[in-house]
Parts: C-alpha cells; structure tokens; sequence
C-alpha cells in the first residue's frame, strides 16, 4: 500500500502541476475561455489511461504459470525503467518552462487542438505509467491495498496541486522531489531485483546460485513486515545470485547517478 501510495502520489503531483501552469499561463495571458479545452483533454485522457489500465491488469489475471511469470517478470523490469526515466529526467524542473513554451505556441497558434493534445498526453504519459506502476507493485502487496493506496495517493497529490496554485500553501517542490526520488529509487531497485527473480522462475535467466543465503528465519518475507518491505523495497529472504546482483548493481548505479547530479545542481 505504502508503494503504490508514494508512486500515485508522485505520479498525481506531476499531472497536477502540468495541468496548473496550462491554466495559470491561461490566465496570465486572459485566455480563461480555453480552459475547457483543457479540461475536457484530462477528462479524456484520464479515462484513456483507466481503460489501458483494466486492460494490462486483466492480462495479468489471466495469465498462468510460466507465462505468468514471464509477464510478471517483464512488467517489473519495464516499470522499474519507467520509474528511472521518471526519477531522472522528470525530476528536474526544465519541463515545466516547456511546458509553459508550448501551452505558448499552441495560443500563438489558436489551436484548440493543440491545448487539448497537451492536456491529453501530459495525462495518458503519467496514467500508462502509474498503471504499470500499480501492476507490479500489486504482485508484491495484493490488488486491494494497491488500489486503495493508489487512490489515497492521487487524493493527495491533486489536494497538494490545488493548494499550491492556489497560493494557500507553497509546497516545496525540490524537496518533495528530493525525498520521493530517494525513495522511489529503492522501490525501483526493488522491481529490478523482482522482475529478475521472476524471470528466474520462468527460466529466461540464470540463478547462478538458487540462494546466496536464507535468513527467513529470522526475518520471513511472508510475515506482515516481511510482505511490508517487499512491496515497498523488494526485500526477498532468499534471494538467488543474479536477483542479488541485479538489486545491488541497480541500487549503486543509481544512487552515485542520483547523488552527482544533486551535487551538479548544488554547484550550478
């Protein structure tokens, strides 16, 4: 619940924040009768993503066996890209002055259409993602917590959007960013090493060692705790050798990635 909460929450912030400078440059500009325009394409574009997302999940449910595994496996590790792309590029604050730049062109260039497409897609590119999000983080903690803390994280963020263009609270967004990110980093290594141990299952990759150690005993990955640290870190009490390296080899590179680009920003 917890993951499927932060990643909504994130996911939820960045639509808002989008969908905000679209209508606060509108207003800026006394543009304010277009913003039906850009409502409607969120509306759209909101229930786009809840149809591809019923559609992945029911692949999912449907699925058996290896080729459950496999699509499990592939899913995870596909999310866990998604969310690099997601911590790295739309982490930085440059995409919000493009975003202004083309709500800009699209009024420059009376297009209608082109407000709605912006609209759209900013709403689709976060609503595919957040849909793949939920599907692995849903393998891990079970559909209903995924669901629930999935919603209450959307709650949240739209909540958080509304008062910071409202001007009642200013959130800080580099910090917000700051911490989600670090955390959305374990989570992601957590699909890598998930979305290998699945594959192992299926056959696709090699175990190298079935388990470099077994510590269930002191800590099981099916207690409460245990299912808690899964979900949200992918912790595995016995993990093979390849999951290990793939967990670790994802954490290290992304943790000096991440840590040398907010000394870079420091120093700019």
């Amino acid at each position: 619940m917890i993951s499927s909460l932060l990643i909504a929450l994130r996911e939820g912030l960045e639509v808002a924040l989008i969908i905000g400078i679209v209508l606060g440059y509108l207003d800026k500009v006394h543009a304010e009768k277009l913003k039906p325009v850009v409502w409607r394409g969120f509306f759209v574009g909101a229930i786009t993503s809840i149809i591809i997302a019923g559609i992945l999940f029911a692949i999912g449910v449907r699925l058996e066996g290896r080729a459950e595994a496999l699509f499990e496996g592939f899913a995870m590790l596909t999310a866990a890209a998604m969310l690099t792309w997601v911590i790295f590029w739309l982490g930085s604050q440059n995409q919000y002055s493009e975003i202004q730049a083309r709500t800009e062109v699209a009024l420059q260039q009376n297009r209608r259409t082109a407000l709605f497409s912006l609209a759209y897609f900013a709403v689709v590119r976060e609503g595919i993602e957040l849909a793949l999000f939920m599907l692995a983080a849903q393998i891990s903690s079970g559909g209903i917590q995924t669901l629930i803390g999935a919603l209450t994280g959307l709650a949240a963020a739209f909540f958080a959007g509304w008062l910071t263009f409202k001007s009642i609270s200013r959130l800080d967004l580099r910090s917000f960013f700051r911490v989600t990110n670090i955390l959305l980093i374990f989570f992601a290594a957590g699909l890598v090493g998930s979305g290998v141990h699945e594959l192992n299952e299926a056959g696709i990759l090699p175990t190298f060692i079935q388990e470099i150690w077994n510590i269930n005993s002191i800590f099981n990955d099916k207690s409460d705790a245990g299912l808690f640290f899964k979900a949200l870190f992918g912790y595995d009490g016995n993990p093979s050798l390849s999951e290990a390296l793939a967990y670790g080899t994802y954490l290290l590179i992304a943790g000096l990635l991440f840590f040398k680009k907010k000394k870079k920003v420091k120093n700019t």
